[in-house]
C-alpha cells in the first residue's frame, strides 16, 4: 500500500492499492463495493476516485478505544481484512507479552451490529491459529459480560466487537487486558505496541497468509450465569419490591441478560418498549442509537405515559451505558431524562455510604463529570480521583469502589467488572428506587435530598458535530493561541491545558477553564465521534440559582465557540 498522505496515494498508485486490497478481501459484499468503485474511478469518475482516496489515504487508527469506524472496504473502514490484521497483531503482542512458557488466553464477545459475529469468529480463528487459547462467547451479549469474562476466566486479553452507541453503519473492536491490568481497557503504551504489531501484519500483505484454526473454544452459559449471579448481588430487591417501570434495549443486546438478573435479584419485570427490545443492527426506530440523542427515548416516554409508569431505564445497544428518566410535570411530554451527572451522584452517594470507613476506598470520575462526586467522597471520608475521560482511566483509580462518567457510564461493581456496566447500574438504580418507594418517596425525592446535603450542582454539555475532524483541531488551536479572558460576563481565572499532562494526569487534548464565580468550562474533542464537546458545571445555593448560572455560562460558551470557529 502507498504511504498514507503521500503523492503516490493518488492516480494509478491509488488504484493499485485498491486492487491489492480487493485481491485479499474474503467478504463478497465489500469486494463488490470496492470493485465497483475501482471500475468507476478507472473510467474517470471523480467522485469514485475521491471515495477511494478517503478509504486508502490512511488506516483506521488503533488507539485506546481500539478500532471504531464505518463499515466498508479499505483500510480506513471496518471490514474483515482490517479485523484480520488487528487480530493477528494482537495475537503477536500477547505472545510477546507472555513469553515462551505461557499460552495466553483470550476471550471474544460480540453484539448485534452488522458483521459483529463475523468479525468475532474471524478473530477467534486467527487467535487459535496464532497459538493462543481462544474462547468465543456463546452468542451476542452485552459488552459488560465480555469485560466480566476477562477477569472470570483469568484471560490475558478480551476483545469486544461493538461500536456501542455509534451510528448504524459503524462497528468497532474494543480490547481489554488481563493480568496486572485487571480486565481494564487498554491504555498507553499498550495501544501503540499493539498498533505496531498490526502494522507489521498489514505490511506483510495478503491476510490469506495469516494462520487460522477452528480449534477455539466456545464458552458455555455457565459464564453468563456467573455474570448474572454477580450482578444480581449488586442490589437484591427488598421484600415486596413493587415498581412499575419501562425498559428499552435501544435495539441492542441488553434485555435477555437483564431479564435473567431481574429474576435472580427479585425485581418485577418492566413493560418493555416492544419495537426496540430485540437486537437489530439497523436501529430502525432511532436516528442515533444513543439515549443521549434527541428523540432516542421518545418511544420509551410514550410507553411510560400509556402505562402510568414511575421510572424508565434504557440501555444503549451494547448495554454498557444506562439512561434513567422520571416523571416531570414541567418537562415536555411529562418525562425527563436525568443527566449522567444526576444519576452518577445518586449512585455515588449510594457507594460512599456502603464504603464509609473502608481504608483506602475511593470514588472516581472523569474530569469532565460533576465535581459533586468529590464533595460526596470528602463527606464520607473517602479518597477521590479525577481522571481523563474514559473508563480505561476511571477503572484504574487506586482503591476504586465506584466510578462514573457523565456520558451515562457507571462502574458500580469494580471487583467484578472493570468497565462501565449499564446492566449492573440498572440493578443499582432499581435498588435505590425500591428503597425510596418503601418510604413513600421516589428518585426525584432522592435528588432533592442530595441537593439539600451537598448543594445544587448543575451541568450541561454543548456538542458540535462536524463533517471534517480537522475543524475540531482548528478550534482547539485557536483557543490555545488566544486564551479567552472571559466567558460571557465572567472572568476566566485559570486555564489548565492537559495537552502535556497536568498534576499527575496523562496528556490529553483538553482545556479546563476555571471562572471567577466558581463555574467550570471544559473543552475537548470526543474520543469516539466527530464532535467537539464543551462541558459546563456550576454550583448554587438552590437549584433555581444553579440553573440561572448554568444558562448564563451556556450562552457565554456558545459565544466563545462562535468567535473561534
Amino acid at each position: 500500500m502507498s504511504t498514507p498522505g503521500s503523492d503516490a496515494a493518488s492516480g494509478d498508485a491509488l488504484l493499485d492499492d485498491a486492487r491489492a486490497w480487493l485481491a485479499q478481501d474474503p467478504d463478497k459484499t465489500t469486494r463488490a463495493e470496492l470493485r465497483a468503485l475501482v471500475d468507476a474511478a478507472a473510467s474517470g469518475d471523480d467522485a469514485a476516485r475521491a471515495d477511494l482516496a478517503d478509504r486508502f489515504s490512511q488506516r483506521l487508527a488503533f488507539g485506546t478505544a481500539g478500532l471504531r469506524g464505518a463499515l466498508g472496504a479499505g483500510p480506513n473502514r471496518m471490514n474483515r481484512v482490517l479485523v484480520a490484521q488487528a487480530a493477528a497483531g494482537l495475537a503477536a503482542y500477547l505472545r510477546e507479552r507472555a513469553g515462551d512458557d505461557e499460552t495466553p488466553r483470550v476471550v471474544i464477545g460480540y453484539d448485534g451490529r452488522r458483521n459483529s459475529d463475523v468479525f468475532a469468529r474471524d478473530s477467534a480463528e486467527i487467535f487459535a491459529g496464532g497459538g493462543l487459547h481462544a474462547i468465543l462467547l456463546p452468542r451476542m451479549l452485552p459488552t459488560p459480560v465480555l469485560a466480566f469474562a476477562v477477569r472470570h476466566l483469568d484471560a490475558a486479553a478480551g476483545v469486544m466487537v461493538t461500536a456501542s452507541h455509534n451510528p448504524p453503519d459503524d462497528n468497532g473492536y474494543k480490547v481489554y487486558l488481563g493480568g496486572a491490568d485487571e480486565g481494564a481497557q487498554i491504555v498507553s503504551p499498550a495501544d501503540a505496541e499493539i498498533a505496531a504489531h498490526i502494522q507489521a501484519v498489514a505490511d506483510r500483505g495478503d491476510i490469506a497468509l495469516i494462520p487460522r484454526s477452528v480449534g477455539y473454544a466456545n464458552a458455555t452459559d455457565e459464564l453468563v450465569d456467573a455474570y448474572v449471579a454477580a450482578t444480581a448481588a449488586v442490589a437484591p430487591a427488598p421484600e415486596r419490591a413493587e415498581l412499575h417501570w419501562v425498559y428499552t434495549a435501544m435495539h441492542g443486546v441488553g434485555w435477555d441478560t437483564l431479564s435473567r438478573i431481574l429474576d435472580a435479584a427479585g425485581y418485577p419485570h418492566p413493560t418493555v418498549v416492544a419495537a426496540q427490545i430485540e437486537p437489530d443492527g439497523a436501529f430502525p426506530t432511532v436516528a442515533f442509537p444513543n439515549p443521549e440523542e434527541p428523540g432516542a427515548m421518545d418511544l420509551a416516554f410514550e410507553t411510560a405515559r400509556q402505562e402510568g409508569a414511575e421510572l424508565i431505564l434504557a440501555n444503549d445497544p451494547d448495554a454498557d451505558r444506562l439512561a434513567v428518566a422520571i416523571p416531570d410535570p414541567d418537562a415536555d411530554g411529562g418525562w425527563r431524562r436525568l443527566s449522567g451527572n444526576e444519576v452518577g451522584l445518586l449512585l455515588g452517594r449510594r457507594a460512599a455510604r456502603a464504603a464509609e470507613g473502608t481504608p483506602g476506598a475511593s470514588l472516581a470520575c472523569s474530569l469532565v463529570s460533576s465535581p459533586g462526586l468529590q464533595a460526596i467522597a470528602e463527606r464520607y471520608g473517602l479518597g477521590f480521583h479525577a481522571t481523563l475521560t474514559g473508563f480505561k482511566w476511571i477503572s484504574r483509580a487506586p482503591g476504586i469502589v465506584y466510578g462514573f462518567e457523565e456520558a451515562l457510564g457507571y462502574l458500580v461493581n469494580p471487583d467484578t467488572v472493570r468497565d462501565k456496566d449499564g446492566i449492573s447500574a440498572a440493578v443499582a438504580v432499581l435498588g435505590l428506587a425500591a428503597e425510596a418507594r418503601g418510604r413513600g418517596a421516589d428518585l426525584a425525592t432522592l435528588l432533592r435530598e442530595l441537593r439539600d446535603e451537598f448543594g445544587a450542582y448543575a451541568s450541561d454539555q454543548i456538542s458540535v458535530r462536524v463533517t471534517e475532524v480537522s475543524e475540531i483541531a482548528a478550534i482547539m488551536a485557536a483557543l490555545r493561541a488566544e486564551p479567552p479572558a472571559r466567558v460571557g460576563e465572567v472572568e476566566v481565572e485559570r486555564i489548565d491545558d492537559l495537552r502535556d499532562g497536568f498534576e499527575g494526569l496523562p496528556p490529553g487534548d483538553v482545556l479546563r477553564m476555571w471562572l471567577a464565580d466558581g463555574s467550570r468550562l471544559i473543552v475537548r474533542p470526543s474520543g469516539t465521534e466527530p464532535k467537539l464537546k464543551m462541558y459546563l458545571d456550576v454550583r448554587g445555593a438552590t437549584e433555581k440559582k444553579a440553573r440561572k448560572r448554568l444558562a448564563a455560562l451556556a450562552d457565554g460558551a456558545r459565544e466563545l465557540l462562535a468567535r473561534v470557529r
